[in-house]
This record gives structure tokens, sequence and C-alpha cells, in this order.
């Protein structure tokens, strides 16, 4: 008699039940690998420009050491172009935003600096940028970084090697960073070469090849990876709070959420098991898997992103800490969405701001409601100078879905042409349309062509696709934020309360809870009084009183800047025309205000975030009977 039994087949260290669908994914990379299907190659131009060579040839050089031995170094690259009518602003300002305050490891503001020798002088090299169309930017950030010391003579060697790629002598400067506890290079080269044409580097180089060089030299200078250091870091993976490496190896082995972890075979194969069983572990602390069964977990469906957002909030608690703004609770830290945690509109004070994407000086807000709460507040990308400062007073609500003027008279044009769009195709679709409004039409398309949400023809006319307005609505959430942003005060709460003039704690905060803002107006009250402004018949914040503060400290700001400077203060009414360089903003307790001012005047005018860009500029001012209205330049007449 003999026991009946199903025979189970598979070759050793097969992955049981799981096996067939990893000999499927191992086929299909080897199809991929051998040619898969045929098709004509298409043209990327990923070998265009300066470098490709050095990429090709890095790419296929037979290496000394296997990969797994190389010091791990990440790089990061984004490539800026000046933005049209703001000329460099934008690339100036990144040069300022790297060297900031609390980068190094002292607390104190970045220190720029280039090849060996040369003294950095970053007002020339702002000069020399100012007409260059764009900028290159690479983050570069060892796994070892703090192992080499001082990073200078490591980014110096890199800048060496990749001059050497590219043939020819490149104009850079450079700051290292300590503020996250994980040091890293910023790199900003300009984007010109020797010869002052336009500087071109191959995609190639700038996706892999920078990279690999770094890799050799930091591997070069603290050896190879040895086994203990790399089962380490592996170990390490296992109780962060992000992404890791191991994630990526659960994902790809996972099948509809559920992955299963088979024995390892040998020393290795059991190691790797063992990680993936104390990660899965780890997850399920977090509330990002559960298990099925013993050696099975059905991991949550946005598993990915909750990790990824977990190491965005845990970036952002590493640079409170390193700013010294870190005396709230971790768990007091909330991304801020509307309408979630039953908040529609947050409405608080600025602690501070930090980076979100240091590449595309992208921030978030953390932003402090009145009741102590605090809140991660995305803001996009902002221009130079309209970031609220630490302390401001803001409102934050979603970002109304409204799309842009321009893109639905593009829009339209396009579904009357059947989906083309083209300078002659506008006028023929509305003769009435200026030749600058038509132009603001062609510079929008290009942008949104970069994007790759139109494609432009060869005939120099335009395909706008079906769901141009979704892809068009959600480019320029990803720009700006999907969060609107409103200053309601420049000044923090301590300065309203004894501040000599009209403040927003005089006219908007008394219907607001919160302690911090019941106590700052008591204490705002309080100062009234002893300035005799408030008492007797006057004993609350009534119109006349805020007409008087309101004209108290305009007189004050104006007499204050007349007596400093010189020149002599003109007030626009209507129909008045001012000439002037922007110069400054000013924070008054009514507002902000744009200081525009030439050899013998000036003038306060209502500052706007559109106007940050041309600080320093000439500019034509006209005072219309509701708003004022600028444009770039000094008109120049016969007379003049």
């Amino acid at each position: 008699m003999t026991d009946e039994f199903t025979p189970r087949l598979g070759r050793i260290g097969d992955r049981g039940r799981k096996g067939h669908l990893l000999f499927k994914k191992r086929a299909r990379k080897a199809e991929a690998r051998l040619g898969g299907k045929s098709r004509k190659a298409r043209f990327t131009g990923a070998g265009i420009g300066r470098g490709g060579a050095s990429a090709r040839s890095l790419e296929f050089r037979s290496q000394r050491l296997p990969a797994f031995r190389l010091r791990r170094v990440v790089v990061k690259a984004h490539i800026a172009r000046a933005p049209r009518g703001g000329g460099a602003g934008a690339l100036k300002a990144h040069l300022g935003y790297i060297q900031r305050d609390g980068v190094e490891r002292d607390g104190s503001g970045g220190q720029l600096y280039t090849r060996d020798g040369v003294e950095p002088d970053a007002d020339a090299f702002l000069e020399r940028s100012e007409e260059d169309r764009h900028q290159f930017r690479f983050i570069v950030s060892a796994e070892e970084a703090g192992q080499l010391g001082d990073l200078k003579e490591t980014t110096r060697a890199l800048m060496a090697q990749m001059e050497s790629d590219l043939g020819t002598r490149l104009d850079w400067l450079a700051v290292d960073h300590h503020n996250t506890g994980h040091p890293h290079t910023h790199i900003v080269i300009r984007g010109k070469d020797a010869d002052d044409t336009d500087l071109v580097i191959a995609p190639e180089y700038i996706k892999r090849g920078l990279a690999a060089r770094a890799q050799g030299i930091v591997t070069e200078r603290l050896g190879p990876r040895r086994d203990l250091e790399i089962a380490q870091a592996r170990q390490r993976e296992v109780t962060q709070e992000r992404f890791t490496g191991l994630d990526r190896n659960i994902l790809s082995e996972a099948f509809e959420s559920r992955i299963q972890i088979a024995d390892g075979t040998g020393p290795q194969g059991r190691f790797e098991e063992a990680l993936r069983r104390a990660r899965l572990g780890y997850l399920e602390g977090l509330g990002l898997a559960d298990p099925i069964g013993r050696d099975t977990w059905m991991l949550n469906p946005d598993w990915e992103v909750s990790l990824k957002r977990l190491g965005e909030r845990g970036d952002v608690l590493k640079a409170l800490a390193a700013r010294n703004r870190d005396s709230a609770p971790d768990q007091t830290l909330r991304t801020y969405e509307p309408g979630a945690h039953g908040v529609d509109k947050l409405l608080g004070s600025v602690v501070t701001s930090v980076p979100e994407d240091e590449l595309r000086d992208r921030r978030s807000l953390i932003v402090e409601d009145f009741n102590g709460g605090r809140w991660i507040v995305d803001i996009g990308l902002r221009e130079p100078g309209t970031i609220p400062p630490e302390g401001a007073i803001v409102e934050v609500g979603a970002r109304p879905s409204r799309l842009r003027e321009i893109d639905l008279s593009i829009l339209n044009i396009a579904e009357r042409f059947g989906g083309a769009y083209s300078d002659t195709l506008h006028v023929e679709a509305d003769p009435a349309a200026t030749p600058a409004w038509r132009q603001g039409h062609v510079r929008r398309l290009e942008a949104l062509r970069l994007a790759g949400i139109v494609e432009r023809t060869g005939d120099g006319s335009w395909h706008v696709p079906q769901n141009f307005a979704d892809r068009a609505l959600a480019h320029d959430a990803t720009r700006s934020g999907r969060l609107d942003v409103q200053v309601r005060s420049w000044l923090s709460l301590d300065e309203q309360t004894g501040h000599a003039g009209l403040t927003w704690l005089d006219t908007n905060a008394e219907h607001t809870p919160g302690d911090r803002l019941e106590k700052a107006r008591r204490a705002r009250l309080v100062f009234l009084e002893q300035k005799g402004w408030l008492g007797g018949d006057v004993v609350e914040v009534g119109e006349t009183l805020r007409n008087r503060l309101r004209v108290m400290e305009w007189r004050r700001t104006v007499s204050t800047f007349s007596a400093s400077t010189g020149r002599a203060a003109v007030e626009l009414v209507a129909g008045d025309r001012f000439e002037g360089r922007f110069e400054k903003a000013v924070n008054l307790g009514q507002g902000r205000f744009a200081l525009v001012g030439n050899g013998h005047e000036f003038a306060l005018v209502p500052w706007r975030p559109e106007i940050e860009r041309h600080r320093g500029r000439d500019m034509v001012f006209r005072r219309t009977v509701s708003s004022i209205s600028w444009t770039i330049g000094i008109e120049r007449g016969l007379g003049r």
C-alpha cells in the first residue's frame, strides 16, 4: 500500500506559488535584452551635447570592482531656464537660497567656493550670468559623506573630471550643506562654456555619467564597500520611515498588493529573507501591511505613497531641528489638506520655510495655528522675495480650479479647428486679437510643450490634445501648489502688538479663535491705551481710530524715506504716471508696498507677487481709478 500524494515540482530555490510569476518576469526581461519586438529605433537626443561620448564609454567600460562594491552617490540634476521677461532673477535667487543661514555645522550661512586657489566672487558670477538662458544645478550626496571630512576637495576633483569629460572649462560655484543630518553639496554651473556660447550637456551624461564619476572618486578616497558595511546599510533600511531599497525589492515581487516571502538558500539568501520579514513587520507596525499567513502579507494600496510622505515629513523635522524650530512635539506636525482633520481654512503664523525641492527652489511653509498645532503647507514654486517671512500671518485654503484665460482661448481655437492651433488660425478665429495677445499664446504653448502637454508640428502649428484643460490645470497646480496662500499680515503678532500704525489685529482678528491670538489682542489694546489712542470715549478700535492709525503710519514711513534718501515723496492719484526703479519691498502694518524711485522722487505703490521678479529694473507705473498698472522699462518721448 502506498500513500497518495500530489507532486509539486520545481527547481531548488524556486519561490513556491509565485514561481511562475517570477519566471514570466524573467522571461520578459530576457526578451527585452534580446531585442523583443522589432521596431524602428526612435531618436531620443540622449547623446547630443558635451559629454555624450564620455557617458557611453563609462557605461561600457570594464569595472575594476563589481557595482555593489562602489560607494553609493546620488546626483540630482535640474536645468533651470531663465523666465521670460524676468531676466536672470530666479537664477540669482537660487544662489542666495543655497547660502541661506543654518546650512553649516554651526548654523551659519553657507560658504561659497570654486576651483583651487580661487576666491569666489558671487556678485561677479551673477553679473556674468545675467544674459544666460539657463543654469545647471546639481546636488551631490554621498552615502558616507561624513567620512569624507571636508567635502570641498571631493567636489573640486569631481568638477575637474567633469571639465575633462565635457572638454571645456566650466564657470561654477558650490556650497556644502550640513543642515539635514546628511551632508551634501550644491553645485551651480553657468549655462555658458569657455567660448561664451550656450553650454549643452548630453542628457546621458547628466543622468548617469556624472554619478558614475562621483562614485569612482568617493570609492577611490574611502575604498570599496566591505561586506560588513553593505550588511549594516541594508539593516538600517529595516526601520527607516521612508521608501527604501528593501521596499523597492518588495514592490517588484508583490502581486496584486500581496507579497509572499520564501525561505532563503545560502547565507546571503537567508540574510535577505530575514531583512524582508523584518521590514514587513515594521510596515505592519506603521499600519501599511497586514499579515495573512505565516509567510504572506497584504500591502495597503497606498503604502508606497505613505512611506514617501513619511520620508518628506522626516526631512522637515530634521530641517526644523537644524534651525532650532523643533519645540513642538512631533505628533503635532501634520500635512495640511483642505477639509482633512476638520480644517477647511488654516489661519496661523509662519514658523519657517523648509525645502521641498532644493533644485527647483520649491518650498513648504511650517504654519502654527493659534491653538498651537503645526502644519506643513506646500506652497509650490514661488518668485524670489514672495515667500512669507517668519512670523507672517497667512490664510491657507484650496486653490480654485480655474483655467487661465489664455488656456481657454487656446482650447476654443483648437476645438474649432480640429485640435490645431497656429497664429494664422488665431487671426481667422479672432481678427481683433492683437499681436501681443497672440504672442502670449505662443509663449504659453511653448511652456506646455516643455511639460509634454502639447506638440509642435513641422509647419509651426500646435497639436492640442482633448484633455488639454485637465493637463494644463494639473501643470499649474504642480508649479504653484494646490493650495492658495494669502498673506494677511507681513508683521508677526509680537510686532503688531506694539506697532504705531494700523495692523491686522485692528481689522480682522476680532472673531478668530485661538489662545495665542487672544493674548495678542489683549496686549494690543493695552498698548493703544498707553499711547492714549484708546480710552475715555474710545473703548474699541473703530473705523475712526483705524483711519488715524493708517494715516499716522503712512506719514511716518514717507518722512523716514525722504529724510534718509533726500528725495521727495510722490503720492499717485488717478491718471498719474511715475517712472522709477523698483528698489525694494516695504512691510507695513497695513500691507506690503513696493518702493519705486528715481534720482529726485520716490513713490510707494501696492506690491504684488508678479512685480518681485523685476526688482532692480526700471518701470513705469500708472494710477487708474481702481488700481495701479505697470510696464517694464522707461518710456522715452521726444522731449527726453
